[in-house]
């Protein structure tokens, strides 16, 4: 079972879990909890649930029940449980009309662990989008503090994947939007990020779109609009490497936009929510 979990879920579910001379927290680790005592994870990386999916898994869950327990932790008030992985099946659970679920306790989970252990789940199961991984892996760095090769240890990625992750992060937002409805794949976006100004992003994705070309077609696109754009390039500073930075400091996108003289410019912080606005508001004042 723990090679099947994954390192980060597997180290919550102790082996001894049924012997008899385990010590008490470990032997009532898995329990059967109402719905209604379970509060959702604060931390869930995952956005989106799609509506069939939840019921197909509701109907595997009325003839089978839950097959794999939910993973939860204590709540500060001492009555409740926090969920921290199986929110696809704890949705499920409620619409299949099931009262309780079976659930793995665990007393004390820092808020890191919390969106790991999420993260890792979500992960494995290939649940979550691209732009919800990339916007997880930069809560992990930069919120976390963790490197982008930590990250990829823990949820079992190279580097590379971690780093061309977060790197989507830096597209407009109307390009994000695309990649979330599956109008565009990562690859697409990996490509269009070589593009240096947003009105050219617009003119490519609105080809990829319309044409749906493939990724190859995509990067073809991209290396002819560049060679139009070289000479503009070369009079506007861009500074990728102090980008990046950023993005790694404030765990999230960040672009300096410089004059023609790259004698001053802005920099321009994204926020995704009202709770990260606040979080990046607190990391600048420190």
């Amino acid at each position: 079972m723990s090679r099947r979990l994954g390192r980060g879920l597997a180290a919550l579910i102790p082996d001894d879990i049924f012997e008899e001379d385990a010590p008490t927290s470990q032997r009532d680790a898995l329990r059967q909890l109402p719905l209604d005592r379970i509060q959702p994870n604060p931390e869930q990386p995952r956005m989106v649930f799609s509506g069939v999916a939840l019921e197909q898994l509701a109907e595997s869950i009325r003839a089978h029940g839950v097959i794999t327990p939910i993973l939860v932790r204590k709540h500060d008030n001492g009555r409740d449980f926090v969920l921290v992985a199986g929110e696809r099946r704890l949705r499920a659970a409620g619409l299949a009309g099931l009262e309780e679920v079976p659930c793995w306790v665990r007393e004390h989970l820092s808020t890191r662990e919390q969106l790991e252990l999420a993260l890792v789940e979500n992960i494995q199961r290939e649940d979550l989008d691209p732009i919800e991984s990339a916007e997880a892996y930069s809560r992990l760095v930069g919120e976390f503090g963790l490197t982008q090769a930590e990250v990829a240890r823990r949820v079992g990625k190279d580097r590379a994947t971690i780093a061309n992750s977060i790197r989507l992060l830096k597209l407009p937002d109307f390009a994000l939007r695309e990649l979330r409805q599956g109008r565009i794949s990562a690859g697409h976006a990996k490509a269009l990020l070589a593009l240096p100004e947003d009105a050219l992003i617009r003119k490519a994705l609105r080809e990829v779109v319309t044409r749906d070309l493939s990724v190859r077609a995509t990067e073809r696109l991209v290396q002819t609009m560049t060679k139009g754009t070289k000479r503009q390039r070369n009079t506007r500073p861009s500074y990728p490497v102090l980008d990046e930075r950023l993005t790694r400091s404030l765990g999230t996108r960040v672009k300096i936009e410089a004059n023609a003289r790259g004698s001053k410019g802005r920099i321009v912080i994204d926020y995704f929510s009202a709770e990260e606005l606040e979080r990046l508001v607190g990391k600048l004042d420190r």
